[in-house]
């Protein structure tokens, strides 16, 4: 049972707690999941720690119920506009450069770059993500572990985030009695449910519409080359609903929904008929209407992330892989192939067992899923990690895997010291 790990997305919509294990050959058995509505939590922030917290209790004891075991310890996906990206490169000169470099000097390395980089106030550094590796002369390498060289240089792409909003969170769990075993940016984990290895080696960017943010990962050559936070998303298009039609809001949900389109073109001149409130008339919408508002928008969102993915520079040869409740409005992928002659896909979290709930297997769980995924990358690498706990200082030039004790002097050299502690020479003279 130790190995069943236990996970929250705390979205702007929703919040799904799931808990789940790894099992043979890759694959993932999602063991229990529940869903409520999102209350407390705005653009992927908590803002509101006790409303979270009476969102989350009677979730936690379903999940409890249905595992018929206590749950102690959570992995909590975070995002939202406070989340920052940065570049950075780091190295680690060498004196003993005929020894093989080791792992140990590659997480020293990752350490220096912790404890190094540049922090606004208020922010704290959530992910540390290798690109490549330098060797001396040689560059672009992806494993630097077993080579020869003077000077080890890393190049990271660091995400940091408030410290504020990490805080909220851990006190969210406090108050649940759970500890927070890690935080995990929500669009990595969403990437590492709906993507695999030949699109991450091919190029492609991943976009995870949620209801509060639209999330960008672009991978190439297997690598996290890029990661952006746009601040609009399914909620957004809903408000526009609401505002151009003059109706509800839970009736511009409904609708977006039920029968919303991307490409106002390919729908048809029907209308929609939407109840009056409070004795007042029906409202008649047509579908192209709808569509003219929802399209206006998703271009818009469109517009920022091919930006993002052009500063780049990267041929994506797997194109765009879309996930995210938001993903399921209708002619999406139409709409974003058209607009920039890449192919699209739609991403769904299906690398789960046959005894899974199947209805896992849908866009708006793939962060929740990817959360399970990643946690159990991360538990592997926590078995590791007891090897590396003790580093050198700061820009040490020869870590190893493990401390060495110090060499004792020679008996020549402990003469010399005691001859020298009783005369007054130079020390070429002895």
């Amino acid at each position: 049972m130790s190995s069943i790990i236990v996970a929250i997305d705390l979205g702007t919509t929703k919040v799904v707690c799931i808990a789940g294990k790894k099992i043979d050959n890759g694959r993932f058995r999602v063991l229990a999941f529940n869903e409520a509505a999102s209350y407390g939590v705005r653009r992927g922030q908590v803002e509101n720690i006790q409303s979270v917290v009476g969102v989350v209790r009677p979730m936690l004891e379903g999940i409890k119920n249905m595992l018929s075991m206590e749950v102690n310890e959570v992995f909590v996906g975070i995002a939202g506009q406070h989340i920052r990206y940065i570049d950075i490169c780091n190295e680690l000169p060498r004196d003993d450069y005929e020894r093989e470099i080791s792992e140990g000097e590659v997480k020293q390395l990752e350490y220096n770059i912790r404890i190094t980089s540049p922090k606004n106030s208020g922010e704290e550094i959530l992910h540390v993500i290798p690109q490549t590796y330098s060797i001396d002369e040689v560059h672009d390498i992806t494993d630097p572990v077993g080579r020869l060289g003077k000077c080890l240089r890393g190049h990271f792409h660091i995400i940091l985030g408030k410290t504020e909003s990490k805080r909220h969170t851990e006190l969210c769990m406090k108050r649940l009695g759970l500890t927070l075993k890690d935080i995990i940016l929500e669009p990595i984990a969403s990437a590492r449910a709906v993507l695999d290895d030949d699109d991450k080696m091919l190029g492609v960017a991943m976009i995870d519409m949620g209801g509060g943010t639209t999330d960008l990962i672009i991978y190439y050559e297997g690598i996290v080359k890029h990661t952006a936070v746009i601040p609009f998303g399914g909620n957004v298009i809903t408000e526009d609903i609401k505002t151009g039609c003059g109706i509800l809001a839970r009736q511009a949900e409904q609708i977006k929904i039920q029968h919303g389109s991307c490409v106002a073109t390919m729908v048809s001149k029907s209308v929609i008929t939407v109840p009056g409130i409070g004795g007042r008339d029906a409202k008649e919408i047509s579908f192209q209407t709808l569509a003219g508002i929802i399209e206006a928008r998703v271009e818009e969102i469109m517009d920022i992330v091919m930006n993002e993915i052009r500063n780049c520079r990267l041929k994506l040869g797997a194109g765009i892989v879309f996930t995210g409740g938001a993903s399921q409005m209708a002619n999406l992928r139409e709409f974003v192939t058209l607009k920039t002659g890449l192919p699209v896909r739609i991403g769904r979290p299906d690398r789960i067992s046959s005894d899974s709930p199947q209805e896992i297997i849908h866009p708006k769980y793939s962060t929740a899923v990817g959360l399970i995924m990643y946690a159990a990358d991360l538990l592997e690498g926590y078995e590791k990690k007891d090897k590396y706990e003790t580093f050198l200082p700061v820009g040490s030039a020869t870590p190893s895997d493990s401390p060495k004790p110090p060499a004792s002097p020679s008996p020549g050299k402990m003469i010399l010291d005691t001859l020298k502690s009783f005369f007054t020479v130079k020390p070429d003279e002895l």
